[in-house]
């Protein structure tokens, strides 16, 4: 088990830097022109697979990094150059994790690559598990798989909303219900392969942030997969569900925790991509601060000033400790007693829209323009206290588990 630490080694300090290299030169000069059209930057993300960012192999180093550091300083320089195209390249990683989580040997090597195609003819891939009436309330989850024993095939009918790269991904990794008497624990996880006839693109959302990720309705009718596009397989989803009817007899407990902890695990890396995009509307108003003068001096003289920026300063600093502690925790198998995952993307992302709009503040009218990048990132900084679990329920998360409650 690696030691909690504060100090990044030189190996992960050279990533940073280099991370940081393509967010200023690459991300941060394009983020203006992709949010106003509101498309996947194709450009950007095919500059990212030719340096290498754009691909399994290098998220994977971060996933694997013992000191749980690397995805979140991963995440941070990325969404410090721009959220919007940070998400269109990170978020064909939610469907890459949901395989290698559950997947097969053959399915990991099978469908990982036609995810990300290659630098020359780069693709995305899509998670799709929120519905329209089943958000943080996943129990009520709607899509249905069924199995056709004679042809080897499920049939998945239903509608998923809020999809990254819904109906525009090469592959998509739908979760839908198996068992309806399991809760969440009668779901599974199927790959549906490019061109499926049934799944199309339904509404295509026109959001207030991260406007160059593309987010859609996911349609599904009549889906017809192979038997072998169930990740894990036939018998290990057997296998569970056996499990969790038998647990389910003896009282639900072990299952809700296991739940939880799954959700708590992946929960500090968005926190993370809250805490870049508040570093970069601080830097702003920093330097604006330093450098804009009235009355005769820089604003950066005036106390109010001054003691807004102490304020964003130290709440950026603590997020990022907050987020660093959880994921130290999740790789090193820490339970968390007291909802640390939570706490961390909690605090970030209140952290990113209060930082966000001190820096408007900060920089007045020309911080209410779009010709000054913190009006963009305070209209980003929004999304974090909504996806991944809205604030409500990771405050509804940590109370519980103060007081030994299960998790509902």
């Amino acid at each position: 088990m690696a030691e909690f630490t504060m100090e990044l080694n030189d190996e992960q300090k050279e990533v940073r830097d280099w991370l940081h290299g393509f967010a200023a030169d690459v991300i941060r000069p394009a983020a203006a022109e992709w949010d106003e059209r509101e498309e996947t930057p194709w450009p950007v993300i095919q500059e990212a697979a030719k340096v290498g960012i754009y691909s399994l192999d290098f998220y994977a180093q971060q996933y694997f990094d013992p000191t749980g550091l690397g995805i979140p300083m991963a995440m941070e320089e990325l969404f410090w150059g721009d959220a919007g195209i940070a998400l269109s390249i990170v978020g064909t990683g939610l469907a890459a994790v949901g395989v290698l989580a559950n997947g097969t040997e053959e399915q990991i090597g099978t469908w990982i690559p036609q995810m990300y195609g290659d630098a020359s003819d780069v693709k995305v891939a899509a998670f799709c598990s929120s519905e329209p009436d089943a958000g943080s309330d996943v129990a009520s989850m709607r899509t249905r798989a069924v199995y056709d024993e004679a042809k080897d095939e499920w049939v998945i009918n239903g509608t998923k909303t809020w999809a990254t790269n819904g109906g525009i991904a090469n592959v998509h990794v739908v979760v839908a219900v198996v068992d309806p008497d399991l809760g969440s624990k009668g779901h599974a996880s199927f790959i549906v392969p490019p061109g499926t006839p049934g799944l199309a693109q339904g509404q295509k959302f026109k959001k207030h942030g991260i406007r160059a990720s593309h987010t859609a309705e996911v349609i599904l009718d009549n889906v017809r997969v192979p038997g072998s596009c169930l990740l894990g397989g036939k018998e290990k989803l057997d296998e569970r569900l056996a499990r969790a009817r038998e647990r389910a007899k003896q009282g639900g407990e072990r299952v809700k925790n296991a739940a939880m902890a799954t959700f708590e695990a992946s929960r500090p890396a968005v926190g993370a991509m809250a805490v870049g995009t508040a570093r970069a509307a601080y830097e702003v108003a920093l330097d604006y601060a330093k450098t804009r003068e009235q009355f005769g001096r820089p604003i950066i003289d005036n106390q109010g000033v001054a003691f807004q920026l102490a304020d964003m300063r130290t709440r950026i600093d603590a997020a990022r400790l907050l987020v660093w502690r959880a994921s130290w925790m999740a790789v090193n198998g820490k339970p968390f007693t007291a909802a640390e995952g939570s706490m961390s993307k909690l605090f970030a992302s209140e952290t990113a829209k209060k930082v966000t709009a001190q820096a408007i503040q900060i920089l007045g009218g020309n911080g209410y323009t779009r010709e000054y990048p913190v009006e963009r990132m305070h209209r980003d900084s929004a999304i974090y206290t909504i996806f991944e679990g809205t604030s409500e329920i990771q405050r509804l998360v940590i109370a519980r588990t103060l007081a030994g409650m299960p998790i509902r």
